[in-house]
């Protein structure tokens, strides 16, 4: 049943990028029933193992599932102990990024940090609406501060332009993300900032979450400032709230696998 779980998980079921997408692909399939009782946290190879009935939970890439903390190895745990009688993956963000930080990032961490750094050249905070003034007020309300924590920390001052023309920035804070980025050359960690940054297209708001400058609440907000404010002034609807909660739990996930690294 093991073996189920991780052909389930390693197939096309559960590897389109929205999470809404996922759900409903996974409700047309018979999930795995939960072939475990007890779920546990071991030493193995200098770090640290679930175990499901004493064996080890393994990755779709057959790999053993081996995390560097007991923290970050219990959140892992907890939620393989929250599973009901089936085996869902779409509620196990923080295995999905274990998993895929084990059979991927681990063997090509470069890639994952070169991507946010690319991400930190268009970062959403850069492009502002010129109107309406309270838009523009609340764009740099929620953008502003984390602008000027790059700037006080790490030295790097960014170009802000009105509308979605590129505007190209400069060199030498790029670098000095580049730089912020390689100090933590971690493969889960670079692998959780990864998924932040594509979940609110901020490079900025990623790492200043993973540095601990800002809480992942507000990091959330403020990247939907253009979103709820479309939202006020148009309605929403229950597709795109339960896709909004969906890529919340994978941040807040995300923000926790970090957290517990330590």
């Amino acid at each position: 049943m093991r073996d189920l779980l991780e052909d389930l998980e390693a197939g096309k079921h559960f590897s389109d990028p929205d999470p809404v997408r996922r759900a409903q692909i996974q409700s047309k399939i018979p999930l795995p029933k939960r072939f475990y009782a007890e779920v546990s946290v071991g030493e193995r190879d200098g770090g640290f193992a679930v175990l499901l009935d004493g064996k080890p939970v393994r990755t779709p890439g057959r790999a053993i599932l081996t995390l560097p903390t007991r923290q970050a190895t219990t959140l892992v745990a907890d939620e393989f102990a929250a599973q009901g009688e089936e085996i869902n993956p779409v509620t196990m963000p923080v295995t999905r990024i274990a998993n895929s930080t084990v059979d991927g990032v681990s063997k090509e961490p470069q890639p994952v940090a070169d991507e946010i750094v690319k991400y930190a050249g268009t970062d959403l905070l850069f492009y502002r609406a010129a109107a309406p003034q309270a838009l523009v007020e609340r764009q740099a309300a929620a953008w502003d501060p984390v602008l000027d924590w790059f700037r006080k920390d790490l030295g790097a001052r960014f170009f802000l332009a009105e509308g979605v023309m590129h505007i190209e920035q400069p060199k030498e804070a790029i670098e000095a993300v580049r730089r912020h980025v390689a100090a933590r050359f971690e493969p889960l960690r670079l692998a959780a900032m990864h998924v932040m940054t594509t979940l609110t297209g901020s490079a900025l708001l990623a790492l200043a979450v993973e540095a601990g400058a800002w809480d992942v609440e507000t990091a959330w907000m403020a990247a939907h400032v253009d979103e709820d404010w479309n939202i006020e002034q148009w309605g929403t609807d229950a597709e795109a709230e339960h896709r909004r909660a969906f890529r919340k739990a994978d941040m807040l996930a995300a923000a926790r696998l970090i957290a517990a690294l330590g």
